[in-house]
């Protein structure tokens, strides 16, 4: 099953990227377990307040661009766990910035499908 995660995850970051909600939205668990921690942020918890989070990101980011460098991949049973770097490039007021984070990425095998029920970045600090 490690490939069909592996495009789930991957599903996630092009969504972020295109700032589409609506992709973002077919990578999510739509259940009130889901759980979403964006680098200095609260835990949000449920579908609602992770979109509603996705859709401010969405609106106040002009340009952004995820490379990831995964570092480990965990599949067991119906729950694997991908925890990785994630590259990111925006454009913030004309200027180009590069920034890095470590995320964790849990999904949850749903009727065949693989969802995202949790997402932890924290700043790399350097």
């Amino acid at each position: 099953m490690t490939p069909e995660v592996l495009a789930a995850n991957t599903a996630f970051y092009r969504a972020f990227e295109k700032k589409d909600i609506e992709a973002m939205s077919v990578v999510w668990s739509l259940l009130t377990g889901s759980l979403c921690i964006h680098p200095g942020w609260n835990v949000l918890r449920g579908w609602k307040q992770v979109r509603t989070s996705w859709e401010q990101i969405f609106k106040n980011t002009a340009y952004i661009e995820i490379n990831t460098d995964i570092i480990t991949t965990e599949v067991r049973d119906n729950i694997a766990c991908i925890v990785l770097v994630e590259n990111v490039f925006q454009v913030i007021e004309g200027r180009r910035i590069q920034a890095q984070s470590i995320a964790t990425n849990v999904f949850e095998l749903l009727g065949g499908k693989w969802y995202l029920i949790h997402h932890h970045g924290s700043p790399i600090m350097r």
